[in-house]
């Protein structure tokens, strides 16, 4: 089977290799896992110019072909109108690979995404939707459409999968939406991962967060937690790894409270330079204020073998509570700072969490994610090679 795969996401041309892309996070490492289950597979994606340095990670699969448009310029409503012009330019390529392709992997939200997915459907091809975003987030127009089309869409014949996991099925009213987790751990990965990070009373603590730096994830208050934990455990570090629109404003906030030695910000990094630092640390910290959908930052922490401190919201509870970490039902400085205070006052506990969420880790790997989505396409549309 030959599969075209439509996402908003950003490429880059390589500097690094010839004739290739490279793109950031754990989605070079997903498509090159989708690309082994077919025989030939095909990717549009959004084609960005100015280079990014350090955190890119090269577009590599089974016979992949890679289809980068220009992605529609501006941001926001600026860019929902210049979908307008952009759509007359690119329509003829999308329509050229979906009619030329056997079956179509749509990855939403994203306006490139629901434009292939619209005329997807025109063609009436067989669609695998994969909702990336948080599930149930219902605030715009497009979100709204969204959801309303899904679950009128997601039968024998397409499939449709949201990124999530826990108990209840996504969607009540229609039973075929599954779920499905998100992950960058390969096997092979998750047993060379170097583990030298069990915490004892004396030793300099180490915390880390990872994560987009914008308002609701709640990295300010990491920060300030830090100054009151520094007044009776002076030896203790936090890295931040990611980037956003809060970086200089955090900056300023860590540079205010003394903190200047004690917080290390890396800016984004790239997938094999996470779990260096995260192999490096003793206790991961995700008070996130933003409805997530699976975070796989999380499933990485728990690969090195990391207690966590984390907000009750969407599948976090169901993978950490009460087995490998603390769920937060207040995310401020001081519900913070009082979960560290808990976690250290008994260093068994908390090298037996990470050892538990290690474990619990294996179960999310790549390889098993890869087997998730070909077992259900391979039940519905037959051998995929």
């Amino acid at each position: 089977m030959k599969l075209l795969i439509i996402s908003h996401k950003e490429v880059w041309k390589s500097n690094n290799f010839n004739n290739n892309f490279e793109t950031s996070g754990g989605f070079p490492l997903q498509i090159r896992a989708i690309s082994n289950l077919f025989s030939e597979t095909y990717l549009i994606c959004g084609l960005r110019k100015k280079y990014r340095l350090n955190d890119l990670t090269p577009l590599f699969g089974n016979n992949l072909h890679i289809y980068p448009i220009k992605e529609p310029p501006f941001f926001g409503h600026l860019r929902k109108i210049s979908i307008l012009f952009w759509l007359p330019i690119n329509i003829k390529k999308i329509w050229s690979l979906i009619h030329y392709s056997d079956v179509v992997h749509i990855l939403i939200p994203g306006d490139i995404g629901l434009i292939g997915l619209i005329v997807a459907l025109i063609a009436k091809k067989p669609i695998f939707v994969r909702h990336c975003g948080t599930w149930g987030n219902n605030y715009t127009y497009i979100d709204k459409f969204i959801y309303w089309i899904l679950p009128k869409i997601a039968n024998g014949k397409n499939i449709v999968m949201a990124t999530g996991g826990g108990t209840e099925v996504p969607e009540k009213n229609n039973i075929n939406i599954k779920w499905i987790y998100s992950t960058s751990i390969s096997e092979i990965e998750w047993n060379s991962l170097s583990l030298d990070n069990i915490w004892g009373i004396g030793d300099e603590l180490k915390l880390v967060s990872v994560g987009r730096l914008s308002k609701r994830k709640n990295t300010e208050s990491i920060i300030i937690a830090l100054a009151k934990l520094k007044e009776k455990i002076p030896w203790t570090h936090l890295d931040i790894i990611g980037d956003g629109e809060e970086m200089n404003r955090l900056k300023k906030i860590t540079s205010s409270l003394s903190l200047v030695d004690e917080v290390t910000f890396h800016g984004n990094k790239n997938h094999k330079q996470v779990l260096d630092v995260l192999c490096n640390s003793h206790l991961f910290l995700f008070p996130t204020n933003v409805k997530e959908g699976f975070p796989k930052v999380l499933v990485e922490a728990m690969a090195c073998g990391l207690p966590t401190i984390a907000t009750r919201v969407s599948v976090i509870p169901y993978l950490i509570e009460n087995q490998c970490g603390i769920i937060l039902d207040n995310t401020s400085p001081d519900s913070i700072f009082s979960a560290i205070i808990k976690m250290i006052n008994n260093p068994k506990k908390m090298a037996l969490m990470g050892q538990k969420a290690r474990l619990l880790s294996k179960d999310y790997t790549l390889e098993n994610w890869q087997n998730l989505i070909g077992s259900t396409l391979n039940k519905q549309w037959g051998p995929l090679k």
